[in-house]
């Protein structure tokens, strides 16, 4: 029986620490579904995104380790969660105390923190490409 993982990006400016993310999240199982958030789901707790949320979309569905891609309404994924029933939810440290951890857990899958990638960010580019005004 192959094994779900669930795991989720905003994806906005794709840079080394969202495909070690996503590698690390595809070894954990079989079939990886990854959420891509709205621009409205990402906004819950970080700014518009600058990259349009379809042009993410198609980014995420290029990688080949990702096996389906879907819309995140919410930062918490927790509706997706409890549509696609992953065996396994990936969260990243950065963010690992989420509802749908607890959900997960209640039918006996399971929640995996994948250290966050320290050295890059999108938001540490975007802040580069202020001070360089490029």
């Amino acid at each position: 029986m192959s094994k779900k993982v669930y795991a989720y990006v905003i994806a906005d400016i794709l840079h080394v620490g969202h495909i070690r993310f996503l590698q690390e999240a595809k070894a954990l199982g079989d079939h990886l579904i990854v959420g891509v958030l709205t621009d409205s789901a990402t906004m819950e707790k970080k700014p518009m995104p600058v990259i349009p949320f379809q042009e993410r979309v198609r980014i995420i569905e290029a990688l080949r380790y990702v096996d389906q891609v879907v819309m995140q309404e919410h930062y918490s994924p927790l509706e997706n969660v409890q549509k696609y029933k992953p065996d396994i939810l990936v969260e990243s440290g950065s963010h690992k105390e989420q509802p749908a951890n607890e959900f997960v857990e209640s039918y006996g899958g399971k929640v995996f923190i994948l250290p966050y990638y320290q050295h890059q960010s999108s938001t540490k580019i975007k802040n580069l490409i202020r001070e360089r005004g490029v």
